[in-house]
């Protein structure tokens, strides 16, 4: 096996934002030497990890050329150049998640269109090129209101979805490709996170239940476990191991899903790195997900995906009405209050909605867990000076 640790070994990663920084705890646990591209000279990784390259990773030659630098490359973020991916893989470079599998997942449309070719169930879907032919389809009594409207790539963080009710909302729309989706009715926003290595080691964490904040469209919380009945959560758990089986993918999926009101699981998308939904694990589980992702991609021994205590994870985001140096109101408050761990990103500036840091709250009582999860969201206020 490769001597990782404390070695001549460089591990790349594509994107130094918060996931990068959460990640670079884990390579700095283990001695992994780290380098990070990202465009951002001052991005939450740049003084922290080994080496720091300033550089486009939509840009060929920036993602190319940074990837002759390392021994094995990764990514926080999915919005990256494929083609010089593909080139660094044909000669020789190990990148997970496979670059296949990137160019599915980076488009909502071939993501969707993956789902029907391998009988994943998800919400029904139309696809168009630009806006006009959405038009055009609602004009010809197609589409009817009320649909979900999905930019096809470079969404994040509630960026790029809609829920469109209305003509008005129909030409606020960008001029971009994009997909619909029929708005299903259903009790609760799931997410399951599935770790495999390139033995073919796979392991699931606890299905968690995310409630969203109504008008950014982010998760707001993550509770784990999910309040379900164990019959769903076994089957939201087989379907994403199901996804993963079918991309054979290498890494972490995070693979989001609805539970309608009948119970059935659909997949809504998924993110082919650590994501917000696990978060909690830090705290909160034997193996937390960044950890989780390395020996998954290092081929390594999967890590114990359970959980010591029950965990509920809080998303702190810039506050309406505020941009410019970020303050943290009231932080001090939350802080004398038991199983209550806070993560600030290293973003010095804020902005509405923009995700600036996280709070876990673990606790034996899951309920217990969501009331002090309540308080810290309605106690700090992330404001500028």
């Amino acid at each position: 096996m490769k001597n990782y640790f404390s070695s001549d070994f460089k591990l790349g990663v594509l994107g130094g934002g918060q996931l990068g920084r959460m990640l670079l705890a884990e390579t700095q646990k283990f001695d992994i030497y780290t380098a990070i591209l990202d465009n951002n000279k001052n991005a939450p990784c740049a003084a922290i990890c080994n080496a720091f390259v300033v550089g486009d990773l939509l840009d060929f030659d920036a993602v190319y050329n940074f990837g002759k630098t390392v021994d094995l490359l990764t990514i926080e973020i999915e919005n990256v150049n494929l083609d010089a991916l593909d080139k660094l893989e044909d000669e020789g470079l190990i990148i997970y998640p496979k670059p296949k599998d990137l160019r599915i997942i980076q488009s909502k449309a071939r993501q969707k269109n993956f789902y029907i070719d391998h009988q994943i169930p998800t919400a029904p879907f139309s696809h168009y090129a630009y806006l006009e032919e959405l038009k055009h389809s609602y004009e010809n009594t197609i589409i009817d209101f009320p649909f979900v409207w999905k930019a096809a790539r470079f969404g994040y963080d509630g960026n790029g979805v809609k829920i469109v009710r209305n003509i008005a909302d129909l030409e606020s729309l960008p001029n971009v490709e994009c997909i619909t989706e029929k708005l299903i009715p259903f009790k609760n926003e799931l997410a399951v996170i599935v770790a495999r290595n390139v033995a073919g080691e796979t392991t699931t964490y606890p299905v968690v239940e995310m409630e969203f904040h109504p008008e950014a469209n982010q998760v707001e919380y993550v509770i784990c476990p999910a309040r379900i009945a164990a019959d769903v959560a076994e089957k939201a758990r087989a379907l994403a191991l199901k996804v993963v089986r079918e991309l054979d993918f290498v890494g972490l999926l995070a693979v989001e899903m609805f539970q309608t009101s009948t119970d059935e699981i659909l997949v809504n998308e998924v993110a082919p790195r650590p994501h917000n939904s696990g978060h909690y694990s830090i705290e909160a589980s034997y193996t937390n997900q960044f950890e989780q992702h390395l020996r998954s991609i290092l081929n390594l021994p999967l890590g114990n995906t359970t959980s010591k205590v029950a965990g509920i994870m809080v998303n702190l985001v810039g506050e309406e009405g505020f941009s410019g140096d970020v303050v943290y109101k009231d932080f001090n408050d939350i802080l004398k209050i038991d199983g209550v761990t806070p993560h600030i990103y290293g973003k010095k500036e804020t902005r509405p909605f923009r995700k600036m840091g996280h709070v876990t709250i673990v606790n034996k009582d899951i309920d217990k867990a969501r009331e002090i999860a309540q308080l810290v969201k309605e106690t700090v206020r992330v404001i500028s000076k």
